[in-house]
């Protein structure tokens, strides 16, 4: 099994310069073949291979001497991205791949391991081209690594996410537990034995300070614009946008940590949990609910209960998105037609009081187990 951990990395001066170098590299290499592949495809109606992008590749660096100050397996690992991105695109798992900008795409790169180039050390870790770099994590990997993938975030943070291959797989004892799981935007989830958690609105909660900082930056880039400045060279205007990027940074922070312990929380009390299959990009059309469900993170959630259950020896029970389990009464199958804004009701068939959230929760229980029998 790959498994990756993702810890925050202190370069100084030279390796900072050195990665923004090998970022651009990268980037160039990305943009440089897409461009490549486009033409050629205009011309003979062919795809241009990866094998023949990386003999180019060994020519152009010979060309571009620049090239040859970085890490060769970042080069190469974006020419294999490059090919990924364009099967992905043929098997309509994704849309034609888009140059990337230096403005608006992340900094990344991915190198390899060989020849030990790559090792964890004293709280530092040893990367191609950079040497050792210092991390304040005190986890040490005993097991093979495959890949080290290096990022930079908008505040300025570099990250290091180290992929490994973890032989002995954890399994948690049987709890022989069942539980169905009904997600909401009040309630961020309700379970079928009736508990709820609260939706903290993480976005919500900064939503005013964010628009402030918005306002500011806006004011500084018409600014700049007036005085004919190019964005670069305005101090100011790089201050602010920073400390905006700091706000959604912060807001993407909680909502993993919430996310996080609450998945595995619910993955070690219960052996199967049975979710619903939900079309979050349909819900995304409605634009009233647009901005609250993609502050929520349903997808992000059972992604992590599925990738836990995994590696845990648990189960994920998705039923279908179409299986009315807010309008069936639970307990003799009626079914009633309800409004969203009906948050509760009474059965006309058995008279039973029902919370809808909760009622929910327990069909999609129901409906789970069906399947795993």
């Amino acid at each position: 099994m790959l498994k990756s951990l993702k810890i925050r990395i202190y370069p100084n001066k030279q390796q900072e310069e050195l990665l923004n170098k090998t970022f651009g590299c990268v980037r160039f290499i990305y943009n440089h073949y897409l461009d490549q592949k486009i033409g050629h495809y205009k011309e003979t109606g062919t795809n241009l291979s990866y094998a023949s992008c990386s003999k180019d590749l060994t020519a152009l660096k010979k060309e571009l001497i620049w090239l040859k100050e970085v890490d060769k397996f970042a080069l190469q690992n974006a020419l294999r991205g490059l090919e990924a991105a364009y099967k992905n695109f043929f098997e309509k798992r994704s849309s034609f791949p888009t140059f990337k900008s230096k403005k608006r795409s992340k900094p990344s790169y991915k190198t390899s391991f060989t020849n030990n180039n790559i090792e964890i050390r004293d709280n530092a870790i040893k990367l191609p081209k950079l040497g050792f770099v210092h991390y304040r994590d005190a986890t040490v990997i005993k097991e093979k690594i495959i890949s080290v993938t290096l990022s930079k975030t908008r505040t300025g943070k570099y990250f290091a996410s180290i992929t490994y291959e973890k032989e002995d797989v954890l399994r948690l004892e049987k709890t022989h537990s069942h539980i169905g799981i009904d997600v909401g935007i009040n309630d961020f989830l309700i379970t079928s034995s009736g508990e709820k958690i609260k939706n903290p609105h993480f976005y919500r909660c900064l939503e005013k300070k964010l628009a402030k900082e918005q306002r500011i930056l806006s004011r500084r880039y018409e600014q700049a614009k007036k005085e004919n400045r190019p964005l670069s060279e305005c101090k100011n205007y790089q201050k602010q946008k920073r400390r905006v990027a700091a706000i959604h940074e912060k807001i993407a922070n909680q909502r993993k940590d919430f996310l996080q312990k609450l998945s595995t929380d619910i993955i070690k009390s219960h052996d199967v949990i049975c979710v619903e299959n939900i079309n979050v990009k349909g819900l995304l059309q409605k634009h009233k609910l647009a901005k609250s469900i993609s502050d929520v993170s349903w997808s992000e959630f059972i992604r992590q209960l599925e990738y836990k259950a995994d590696w845990y020896g648990k189960q994920v029970i998705k039923i279908d998105r179409f299986y009315p389990s807010s309008k069936t009464c639970h307990i003799c199958g009626h079914k009633e037609d309800l409004t969203l804004s009906t948050r509760e009701w009474q059965c006309p068939s058995c008279h039973t009081i029902h919370d809808r959230d909760i009622n929910a929760a327990v069909n999609i229980l129901h409906e789970g187990l069906k399947q795993l029998a």
